[in-house]
Formats: structure tokens, sequence, C-alpha cells
């Protein structure tokens, strides 16, 4: 029997080099830094301030949580002032980093989530919580309900479309290369329910980058994507180019998880042999790199960026 798939982002193999998850939001990296210092008001400010950016809102969460002390400090906030919904999501995001780490009870980490939904019911953050935990470890339908409760509150969240690609992807490896399967046209379902400027048009991408990181895991493809024919078949080459297209016209810098959505297409055009295309995408990325896909499907991820980043800018 074959292993299962990484989860999403994650490698088996350890990279020496640590990306950093906050990308380029400096408000947050200042916040985490104080954080980590014991200067706990930068948080607090920080996400007053973000408001009801939902996507902004779950990315930065979800970076905060992954903090060593968060969880602690979240608890002492959470008591200090219980009707504090900032303090809730933040704790329900914290013990789901936990739990995921084996250092608390994944039933701990489903009821501060489902305590924190309560006290702000339309915020889609702690359902993204949620989504995060069954994900790695639930079952398919508790999946696709989170993702639902997520979606029902804010129809265009970019991370849970991500979770819920790198799931359905993970469907069916025994196929193999099947251009019809589900992944794929859920990915272009939910881009063609998105606005025009919307980052979800590269779901699609993302969708091409999972369903290989199954399949290599499986056996079914080679362990170097760019040696896999994965992405030159007609259908991977209308979906990249429409993705680079889009982004030729929106770009969406402004967006929170930009830098995520250009790894994915850089990665897509390095492997599609597009190297000028790559190029300018690398030049945007800078120093965001991050490990999906680049860790796929058991790949150092800081090698495998940094060598494709060469390679197409024709540095050494």
């Amino acid at each position: 029997m074959c292993p299962p798939p990484p989860p999403l982002g994650r490698s088996r193999k350890r990279s020496a080099h640590a990306f950093d998850a906050a990308l380029d939001d400096t408000e947050l990296t200042a916040a985490r830094s104080a954080l980590a210092g014991g200067r706990w008001s930068a948080v607090r400010s920080l996400l007053a301030a973000t408001g009801d950016d939902w996507d902004r809102r779950g990315h930065r969460l979800h970076v905060l949580a992954q903090e060593p002390g968060t969880a602690a400090w979240a608890g002492d906030w959470r008591l200090a002032e219980p009707d504090s919904v900032d303090a809730a999501v933040l704790l329900a995001f914290a013990t789901v980093h936990r739990a995921l780490a084996d250092k608390a009870r994944p039933e701990a980490a489903r009821d501060a989530c489902h305590e924190a939904a309560g006290l702000a019911p339309s915020d889609p953050s702690p359902w993204l919580a949620l989504l995060v935990l069954e994900r790695a470890i639930g079952r398919e339908e508790d999946v696709v309900r989170l993702f639902d409760e997520v979606r029902h509150r804010y129809p265009e969240h970019h991370h849970a479309h991500h979770l819920m690609v790198a799931r359905l992807a993970e469907r069916h490896p025994e196929t193999g290369q099947d251009p019809l399967h589900e992944v794929y046209d859920f990915a272009s379902w939910a881009a063609e329910q998105a606005p025009a400027d919307s980052p979800l048009a590269i779901l699609p991408v993302v969708a091409h980058a999972e369903r290989y990181r199954v399949l290599a895991t499986a056996g079914s493809e080679p362990s170097d994507p760019a040696a896999s024919g994965h992405w030159l078949g007609r259908r991977a080459r209308l979906v990249m180019k429409a993705a680079f297209d889009w982004w030729l016209e929106w770009e969406r810098e402004d967006h929170p998880r930009n830098r995520v959505d250009l790894n994915f297409l850089a990665h897509a055009k390095f492997c599609e042999g597009r190297p000028a295309e790559a190029a300018a995408l690398f030049q945007r990325i800078g120093p965001h790199a991050t490990g999906a896909p680049w860790s796929y499907p058991d790949r150092d991820p800081y090698e495998a960026f940094h060598a494709a980043r060469r390679a197409a800018l024709g540095t050494t």
C-alpha cells in the first residue's frame, strides 16, 4: 500500500531553511515580533484594525497561531476579556496548531473553535481554523461541511479554497492523469463563480499542482515535477495561460496571500517549460517563497525554489 500524501504544504523532507509564513505583511511581522518579546498589545491592535477583511484576518490569525507562546498568551487574554472575539478566535487557531503538533487534543481544538464561532456568527475564521484541523486529520465529509460553513460566510475565502482543492486532489489517485478529475472541475467552477478580479482565478493552477503531488506520491508521476508531462497537456496549457493572463491584467498585489498564488504560478510556468514567464513571476515573488508547491512531492522546497529561480533568471 502506498503511503498517504503529505499534508498540504508539507513535505516529509524538512528544509534547513525556514519560509516566513507572514509573506510580505510587514504589520503582521512587527506584531509577531512584539508578541515573541512579550509585548502583546501590538497583536491586539493588529487584529482590531484588520476588521472584516476576512482573507487578511484568516492569514494573520493563521500565522500568529504558529508562534510557540501564542496559545498561552491568548488563553490569558481570553480569561481577562471573556467577550473578546479576537481573543477567542486566536486561541482557537493556536489550539488547532497545537493539536496538529500533538501538543493538544483535537477535541480541545474543536471545542475552542466552536466557542469562538458562537461569539462571532458571521466570522468565517473559526470555521477556517476547524477546516485546517480536519483537512489534516478529519473525515472528508467534515472537510466538505466546514468548507461550506466558511463559504457561506465569505464565498471567496482564499485559504479555504486552497484547503478544499488539496483534499479533493487526493480522491482516486489510482485514476492517474485524468483531465476530468473532480478537483479540476471544482477549481474551474470556483474561479468562474468569483468576480473577475478575484485571485481564485489562480485556483485551477493550484489544483494542477495538488493533483501532481498526489500522483507523484503514488508513484505514477516522476518525483521531479519539471520532468513530468503533467503541465504539458492541452487542458493544462489552457489553464496556465488563462491564469498568467489574469495575473498580467489584475495581479492583486494588495491581497494578503498574493505570494502564495505567485509561487504556484511560477512553479507551473517553470514546469511547463516557459522560463521567461516564470522569470517575471520570480521577480514579483522576491524573497517571499512558500513551501508549497516547491516541496512537492518530497523535495527540499528551499533548494527546489532557488534552483528553479536561478534557471529561469539565468543566474548562478
